[in-house]
């Protein structure tokens, strides 16, 4: 689905991932679930593209509802995977803790963990090689994506600045739809590892300039990083 000039979006408000296309291909932002390839391959071939045309992956952090069909691009076209580094062993290997849900809704959770199966969550296909990133790093991929540290969901977790796609792209930074609850708006995700930390990197998406502020989880949100910063802390007063 095409969001806004050199803005896509594939999946749903379950689960989403995103592309970023350029005259210079196509950068994917996190990779959904493995079954979420059909939708890719069908967004690109839309666009006159394959997933040949696809230079990187860059992943929000390393959980399995973000790292998807990546290895599939890797392995299989060549296209390398970005990950911070404190959250490449995640990707590599699915180590994390143990965390609290906090609250849940049966029928949204049941919900969420039905299309995860749908889309073929289990067994995770977990990332064989990676490179690592760091805030502040741009890479060298369609679009210039630049890192923005924002650790709390997880310890590597970051949010992808875009400026040619006028967005920031957030992973669980937080979402716009809790999965386990159903509620909308502006919110943190659940399964965050230290839900403090998470807070506290609102700073840095608070000082990034984008139109489009998008999450892993829920709709897609225009408006200023700022204002999303401030709706995220007004509702954990």
């Amino acid at each position: 689905m095409k969001l806004a000039p050199h803005l896509h979006r594939i999946g749903n408000d379950i689960v989403a991932a995103y592309l970023v296309v350029t005259d210079d291909g196509v950068t994917v932002v996190d990779a959904g679930l493995p079954g979420h390839w059909k939708d890719l391959v069908r967004e690109l071939e839309g666009l006159g593209l394959s997933p040949a045309d696809v230079k990187g992956v860059v992943l929000t952090h390393g959980d399995s509802d973000h790292i998807g069909f990546a290895e599939r691009l890797r392995r299989d076209h060549g296209a390398p995977v970005y990950v911070h580094e404190a959250d490449a062993e995640r990707a590599r290997t699915g180590a994390k803790p143990k965390v609290s849900t906090g609250p849940m809704k049966l029928g949204p959770t049941l919900g969420f963990f039905a299309y995860a199966l749908r889309k073929r969550a289990m067994p995770t296909a977990y990332v064989a090689e990676v490179v690592e990133v760091h805030d502040g790093d741009v890479l060298d991929l369609p679009g210039a994506p630049a890192i923005v540290g924002m650790p709390g969901h997880s310890p590597g977790s970051i949010a992808v600045h875009i400026p040619v796609a006028d967005a920031v792209f957030v992973g669980d930074a937080l979402t716009t739809r809790h999965v386990l609850t159903g509620r909308e708006g502006m919110q943190p995700a659940p399964f965050t590892d230290d839900p403090a930390e998470a807070l506290a990197s609102l700073d840095h998406l608070a000082a990034v300039q984008a139109s489009w502020v998008l999450p892993g989880h829920g709709a897609p949100w225009k408006g200023s990083p700022a204002e999303v910063a401030a709706a995220v802390r007004a509702g954990t007063a």
